[in-house]
């Protein structure tokens, strides 16, 4: 009963990762959804149910360096959180000029300006990395 537990818990780990990992995927070209969400998300079930998808996301050429930089420093590349900030603005200046109803304008601009602040305000890793440098030259230098 209880290697039945298990494997059903494995089972449920490994479908709610890949559906994260779709909508992640999709976060990327749809400002609406949240991408770093979903991709921790994938990153904690896949942890829990199986290594060789867990080795495989962190792995990943685009994601994985991503998601363990997030989650060994909660911090991201400069050059990314431009990037998406650009892409985000991009996205939505285009949805705001197909879209013709007032609300759903007014909507994409909060959800663009709520979007935009949260990339904005993550750490990034370059600064992170040259804080911990510093931190153990003094440390070496007390020592």
């Amino acid at each position: 009963m209880k290697q039945t537990s298990s494997r059903i818990k494995k089972i449920l780990y490994i479908t709610v990762g890949t559906i994260s990992l779709g909508l992640g995927t999709l976060g990327i070209f749809l400002p609406i959804l949240p991408t770093t969400p979903f991709l921790l998300l994938t990153a904690f079930c896949y942890v829990r149910s199986s290594k060789r998808l867990y080795s495989w996301l962190i792995n990943h050429k685009f994601f994985g360096s991503y998601i363990y930089n997030y989650m060994h420093y909660k911090a991201v590349k400069k050059r990314v959180k431009i990037g998406a900030v650009i892409f985000l603005w991009a996205t939505i200046g285009v949805s705001i000029i197909t879209v013709n109803n007032l609300h759903i304008r007014i909507f994409l601009l909060v959800v663009g300006i709520t979007v935009s602040w949260h990339i904005l305000s993550l750490r990034s890793l370059e600064s992170v990395i040259k804080d911990e440098s510093t931190v153990k030259n003094i440390s070496k230098d007390i020592l």
